[in-house]
């Protein structure tokens, strides 16, 4: 309540015969927890320790110990859907998330952010007191509106969140992200010790600290979302070493024994069947020896980054303890999709130059080059489909697939004064009752009306009958999933799914039928023994799929979005020293045009030094800047293919007129650089080769380069110290991104 819309004192004509009244602030209910989610990224469901796993994750079993520890719990299969299931306890179609934020596609269920009618938990808790606070990884925003000017209604803060430190997208570099407070960029002081991990645990306990100190009496609701272990890769190297040697057996042998464990835990049933490899994985003892190595390395460093992660996880749940509150905090851990598959089947030392659509495989000579600094900056690591498979060990298929791997995930509840009898909990749970599950601990119904709009009703089952009944029957009867096409539905402990073909009639998919009350594994296709109980699901996915929006089916991936119009879009960009980062996506795109950069600066007497313009890394990206009175320009097109050129005359004091044109043959990608001081060229450079499409993982900087530098002749920040009137990118129409590249491009890094 408030004084616009209630009023219960009395007014006269003078305050000696009027009564006052204040509004009285929100109330929690008595004893509420304090709540923390925690998502981790492409997780398989066998990596935690007490999944399976031969990785230490000793924090992330605590949870387990104490706790209750879900083996029938399920995702959709991408990491935007399962948030936007997480935190509305809606279906992701029918809130808009049918796919990720940079999909948007035209259709209320692709709509790239999460629908008005659909409140999600911390507008929810707002009404009952709680503060709230999101750390880490968003991803529920549409591209366009990463911006400085916005708009936020689709950032954490337009969404209820009080407070929020991270990242926007689908991944961002570990040792160098591009972060934000609130709705800032944030430029982070370089540090040879900083890992985003770290940050963001820091992050998390000063907020809760500030919080407490602040407002003692109020409950919390914490939303931290790591970027562990979604590519790229990142990890320090005292952890990775921890590893060393421990993959050498190869994936088949190491799947082997992680189902042993699981049936040895109770985490599967014992008669669970180890499927097949997935189609295009290699039995270990045919993958060729010269690659074997590569392979076994980034496992190592894919292990070390959970490990580092439960490791800062462990100091979180220190700080807990320390404060007092950890005995009524619930804390929720799950992934939020099945492992990825998008290294493909040798893994990646540099994921992010795309290497496989631009260049072609990496070379065994760059991939043994690269294995003692795998993990670090300078590298944009993933491992290959074969650990992926492991990852999700013991089923079948992936991240992006709706069968086992890709959707059932792991998932620990720990909450001391609420579950007092800790153990494995098998019922069939899917991450839209997490939502539901929260309000039930409260006693609260969810918001009929959120700022003038009537909301969707919740779709998810509470699942808190679980903490005190770890053996009751579960309570949910019908869940639906679809993908990209791909599509299943489970209904009182059947699963009907299919894997579909792009470009393919959905009529023709051939769905298989799974008992999974006794087929954990999705092995035994049970299709041709009951076919009227497939027609059956078959007909109720239909049924599910109208009543929650799924339609129309789009297999289209990257090509549901609207093509470009080359015309109506911006050809001139102006960008002033200081100024906040540009985010990559919303960055001049240079792809397949001619371009040039100017800059119109004023330089001190004795010369100046310093960046003008810069864009990515120096795994890809492109810097203007001067350097030892000489003008520079540099083209990355990838770590090992880069295009420099230099001034062949000194930069003299006063008003300059920098600039570097590229020129692109007709037809093809490469072209010549010219670079002119004051209109006069004063270098050349041949480039063969520029990107089909945005190739890099870092935004755009004016008067700086922030994070890991584009130029290795310089350290970052390396700032202007002359005058920078503006710098003004200009884009050609002449050509415009290869939409190939940007689609396959796109798979890759969502």
């Amino acid at each position: 309540m408030d004084y616009d819309t209630h009023f219960e004192g009395t007014i006269g004509t003078t305050y000696k015969d009027s009564t006052p009244w204040s509004p009285q602030p929100a109330e929690a209910p008595k004893d509420a927890p304090d709540v923390i989610f925690i998502v981790l990224d492409d997780v398989g469901f066998s990596d935690i320790g007490c999944y399976g796993s031969e990785i230490e994750t000793p924090n992330f079993d605590r949870l387990a110990k104490s706790g209750a520890q879900y083996t029938n719990f399920h995702v959709t299969s991408m990491c935007s859907p399962t948030r936007a299931c997480m935190l509305t306890g809606r279906n992701a179609h029918a809130v808009g998330m049918g796919a990720i934020a940079e999909w948007a596609g035209g259709y209320p269920s692709y709509r790239g952010h999460i629908s008005k009618r659909a409140a999600t938990l911390p507008e929810n808790l707002r009404e009952y007191a709680y503060s709230t606070m999101a750390v880490g990884k968003w991803h529920l925003t549409p591209m366009k509106e990463i911006t400085a000017a916005g708009p936020f209604t689709n950032w954490p803060q337009g969404r209820g969140f009080d407070h929020w430190y991270g990242f926007q997208g689908a991944l961002t570099d570990q040792w160098n992200p591009e972060l934000f407070r609130d709705s800032h960029p944030v430029d982070l002081t370089p540090n040879p010790d900083y890992h985003l991990t770290s940050d963001l645990v820091d992050q998390s306990i000063a907020m809760i600290r500030d919080h407490r100190v602040a407002s003692a009496s109020r409950p919390y609701f914490m939303y931290l979302a790591f970027g562990a272990c979604h590519f790229p890769h990142h990890v320090p190297a005292e952890v990775i070493a921890k590893y060393k040697g421990r993959y050498a057996k190869g994936w088949d042998a190491i799947r082997e024994e992680r189902v042993a464990r699981q049936r040895a835990l109770g985490v599967v049933p014992e008669n669970t069947v180890l499927p097949e490899r997935n189609p295009g994985v290699q039995a270990w003892a045919d993958v060729p020896a010269e690659d074997r190595r590569f392979l076994e390395r980034s496992q190592e460093v894919y292990a070390a980054f959970l490990d580092h992660t439960d490791q800062q996880i462990g100091r979180l749940f220190t700080y807990l303890e320390s404060s007092g509150r950890m005995d009524n905090t619930i804390i929720v851990l799950i992934s939020d999709n099945g492992a990825s598959p998008e290294g493909g089947q040798l893994g990646s030392m540099s994921l992010n130059m795309r290497k496989a659509i631009y260049n072609g495989p990496e070379t065994p000579e760059q991939r043994e080059a690269s294995l003692e600094k795998l993990g670090g900056p300078y590298t944009f690591p993933h491992y290959a489909a074969g650990w992926a498979q492991v990852s999700n060990t013991p089923l079948k298929w992936y991240k992006m697939n709706t069968y086992g791997g890709g959707v059932r995930a792991p998932l620990l509840v720990h909450w001391p004064r609420g579950i007092r009898t800790p153990g494995v909990r098998r019922q069939y749970h899917h991450v839209i009752d997490l939502f539901p599950t929260m309000l039930d601990v409260l006693g609260v119904p969810p918001l009929a009306m959120h700022q003038g709009s009537e909301q969707v009703p919740v779709h998810g089952t509470s699942l808190r009958y679980t903490f005190s009944e770890p053996d009751a029957p579960t309570r949910k009867v019908t869940q639906h999933f679809e993908l990209n096409g791909d599509r299943a539905i489970w209904h009182r402990g059947w699963k009907a799914v299919t894997l579909h073909r792009q470009g393919t009639d959905f009529n023709d998919d051939r769905w298989a039928l799974y008992d999974l009350e006794h087929d954990f594994s999705e092995c035994h296709d049970l299709a041709q023994e009951h076919p009227q109980r497939l027609r059956e699901m078959v007909d109720l996915w239909w049924s599910e799929a109208r009543a929650f929006e799924v339609l129309p089916l789009d297999d289209r991936k990257w090509g549901r979005l609207p093509p470009e119009a080359p015309q109506a879009r911006t050809r001139v960009f102006e960008y002033h020293a200081g100024q906040a980062r540009i985010d990559r996506l919303n960055a001049p795109d240079l792809s397949g045009r001619s371009y040039a950069i100017g800059a119109e600066v004023t330089v001190p007497a004795g010369c100046a030094e310093g960046v003008l313009l810069a864009f990515g890394t120096a795994l890809a990206g492109y810097t203007l800047y001067v350097k030892d009175a000489r003008v520079v320009h540099e083209y990355v097109f990838s770590e090992f293919e880069k295009y420099v050129v230099t001034s062949n005359v000194d930069l003299a004091p006063g008003r300059r007129a920098l600039r570097y044109e590229f020129a692109r043959r007709g037809g093809g990608s490469g072209g010549v650089g010219r670079l002119m001081i004051d209109g006069a060229v004063v270098g050349t450079v041949p480039v063969e080769r520029t990107w089909p499409h945005r190739a890099v993982q870092s935004g755009l900087t004016c008067g700086r380069d922030t994070g890991l530098p584009v130029g290795l002749a310089y350290e970052a920040p390396f700032a202007f110290t002359g005058e920078i009137a503006s710098v003004v990118v200009e884009v050609s129409p002449d050509g415009q991104a290869d939409p190939s590249f940007a689609g396959r491009a796109a798979e890759i890094e969502q």
